[in-house]
């Protein structure tokens, strides 16, 4: 063998271990990003099973105010479906636009109620529903900080894979699609968790 064809299987063997690192590269940021929607997965499911008990609790006060609950529950119910979609595919821009919808018609559901429970003083003595609210509060801020670690992680895999010379490969290796930041309706809802006070 001469010396050119040894520099020219060195050169080779340097590229595709490049391509390696590339494509481990990508693995390694899309799991991150599937991991961090995994966080955001475990909260939101604590809150979707905090709401009953709220709404249980507000009801032997609220007798005239049947129709909020069942707004709240309804809402609870879409935000878990919409949850369930995009935990299967946390890639999918369609689930995770119907995620960001779904939460922000919870949001709206849990700021009527919030409302209502303003008007019944015995309802926000209550131990019970000070105890819920002080726990939905908690979960919303823990669902802020895994939101905005999800979001930190999907950009950080999207500029990755967008970038030269990973864009030529990332298609080849199954990173085709941009992953999709959790975004709500109310820009404001990122910037700071909801303010949920009976």
């Amino acid at each position: 063998m001469g010396t050119g064809t040894i520099v020219f299987l060195i050169i080779v063997a340097l590229l595709v271990l490049y391509v390696v690192a590339i494509y481990n590269k990508l693995v390694s940021f899309k799991n991150r990003f599937e991991n961090a929607f995994a966080q955001i997965d475990v909260q939101l499911k604590r809150r979707y099973d905090l709401v009953p008990n709220l709404v249980e609790t507000a009801k032997a006060y609220l007798e005239h105010e049947r129709g909020t609950l069942e707004a709240v529950i309804a809402a609870r119910n879409e935000a878990m479906a919409g949850l369930k979609a995009v935990a299967a595919n946390p890639s999918s821009a369609q689930a995770m636009a119907q995620l960001a919808q779904a939460e922000s018609g919870l949001q709206g559901a849990l700021g009527k109620l919030s409302l209502v429970v303003e008007d019944y003083p015995e309802l926000k003595a209550d131990q019970n529903m000070r105890e819920l609210s002080e726990e939905l509060t908690s979960t919303e801020n823990r669902i802020s900080f895994a939101r905005q670690f999800f979001n930190d992680s999907v950009t950080e895999y999207n500029e990755y894979k967008q970038s030269f010379p990973q864009v030529i490969f990332a298609g080849m290796f199954g990173h085709g699609n941009d992953a999709t930041l959790l975004e709500f309706a109310d820009r404001e809802a990122i910037q700071e968790a909801p303010k949920v006070g009976f």
